[in-house]
């Protein structure tokens, strides 16, 4: 025997997160990396190892990355993070659509000014002055999975302004630059927007770039909630494109989709206008494989959407998965006045259109996200549901790419895109984050009636070489690490 390993799976199929094609072989990870990796027919026989998974017939792969979440809080208030470890998700990309849990340096509005409420209905939680603050907890309380974390502008205009009806003043900007700056010295890896909800609406693209201005000299990203999916889409992209240039930082377009039957089939001069404006600047996005979305319960989404899901109500919990034309008529009033009834509430809408869900998911430059809303009492599908969903109905049924390049759009692209290093991939001397799963079987078991279900064909996940899923239940483990970009 000439060396020791802690865990060595063995006669793996093993697809790296790079785009090469799967190979046979065994992986061995001592502590939190992969020290060993041997292509059959060689093998890694001659080990001693204190566990040894025999990966006969099943995949595996580096850990998901999602790329696009809200689990500020349910890292810290459910850190087993269920939903996310049970499909094979190993890191979460944290803060987006301008909402993060941090920093609030004064008391959040009673109520808590929508869509924050997203993270925390209650308020409780944003109770971190400081970004730093916020991440000292995440590492002193680890979650079962790795972060790392964005800074919400929506989240700073509530902590500088008492008008949010308005542009913020140059004493506001000011104050919110030096957040997003004491942000990303603390370790954020950009600043997220939500230029599409009302605090926001306000802002003028002007605000956004001078709060912006601390992303160049970090190295940090740009991610948007764009101010505008359905009609304006192509306006939006444009200022989303201005803002990049203008800050110098790398822009990312969360969840791009073409919303409201008006607008289906506008993926097409969405995904040429990106591309044309890749040969300028550095420009990605994610989505997410449904053609629902969901967010707070507002009427002014009923027009573009074909159905509305209630997804949580304060003042009506027990309408919570129901249909919202079901809950007008059993209320027997409008659907609006059945939102004005419900709200505060949230709801899951059906806006977009199957062609152009699949055209953007193919497109070689989007990573996989899964938008979900932890905090649902009857959330989106997506949140149990994205990663597996991809795996099984888009690449296996649907075939719409080879399963090397369905595992690279949610590994190795991600990684690359968000400057995580050694994350991704499995090679010798990346983190061990690893996934072990049946391509003939994998898929999601959430669905709209049932959301909250663990996926199917997932064997075990493993985060910093910790197993932090298996046997169909979290095993208790929180090896999660914050992790920081760098480019």
């Amino acid at each position: 025997m000439n060396s020791s390993i802690d865990l060595l799976f063995k006669n793996a199929c093993i697809v790296d997160g790079t785009q090469s094609p799967r190979f046979i072989g065994d992986i061995g990870v001592t502590g939190d990396r992969i020290t060993h990796l041997e292509h059959a027919p060689h093998s890694l026989d001659r080990v001693n190892t204190n566990r040894t998974i025999d990966c006969t017939g099943l995949i595996l792969s580096p850990g998901f990355i999602d790329a696009h979440t809200h689990d500020d809080r349910l890292m810290l208030s459910n850190p087993d993070m269920s939903a996310k470890v049970s499909q094979g998700v190993t890191t979460v990309i944290a803060g987006n659509c301008g909402i993060s849990l941090a920093p609030m340096p004064r008391l959040i509005p009673d109520p808590v000014t929508p869509p924050l409420n997203l993270l925390d209905e209650q308020g409780d939680w944003f109770r971190f002055t400081t970004f730093k603050s916020y991440i000292d907890q995440l590492k002193s309380n680890p979650p079962a999975t790795n972060c790392a974390l964005l800074v919400g502008h929506t989240t700073l205009r509530v902590a500088t302004m008492d008008d949010l009806d308005l542009a913020a003043n140059e004493s506001q900007i000011s104050q919110m630059r030096e957040m997003v700056r004491e942000a990303l010295d603390a370790g954020a890896i950009g600043v997220s927007t939500g230029l599409f909800y009302e605090p926001a609406i306000a802002s003028p693209t002007e605000e956004v770039i001078s709060v912006c201005q601390p992303l160049h000299e970090f190295g940090g990203v740009y991610c948007t909630h764009m101010r505008d999916e359905a009609d304006g889409l192509l306006d939006s992209l444009e200022e989303t494109f201005r803002v990049g240039r203008e800050v110098g930082a790398p822009v990312v377009i969360s969840h791009l989709k073409a919303v409201g039957k008006q607008n289906h089939g506008r993926s097409v001069e969405a995904l040429a206008s990106i591309e044309k404006n890749m040969k300028f600047q550095s420009i990605c996005m994610d989505c997410y494989p449904y053609t629902a979305g969901s967010t707070i319960l507002a009427g002014n989404r009923l027009a573009t959407s074909s159905r509305v899901i209630v997804s949580w109500s304060k003042k009506l919990p027990q309408y919570a998965g129901q249909d919202l034309s079901a809950i007008a008529q059993q209320l027997g009033v409008t659907q609006e006045e059945a939102i004005d009834q419900l709200n505060p509430a949230g709801g899951i809408y059906f806006r977009m259109d199957e062609n152009d869900v699949q055209r953007i998911l193919q497109n070689e430059h989007v990573m996989i996200g899964s938008d979900g809303l932890p905090h649902d009492d009857s959330p989106h599908p997506r949140l149990w549901g994205s990663f597996p969903r991809v795996l099984g109905h888009y690449c296996r049924e649907l075939n719409l790419f080879s399963l090397e390049t369905a595992v690279y759009k949610m590994t190795g692209l991600s990684a690359k895109n968000f400057g995580l290093p050694n994350r991704g991939t499995v090679q010798i001397g990346s983190f061990a984050d690893l996934v072990l799963f049946d391509a003939q079987t994998i898929d999601a078991a959430s669905s709209y009636e049932s959301p909250i279900q663990a996926a199917h064909g997932i064997h075990s996940v493993f985060v910093n070489g910790q197993t932090v899923w298996e046997d169909g239940k979290s095993s208790g483990a929180r090896p999660g690490q914050v992790l920081q970009r760098k480019t």
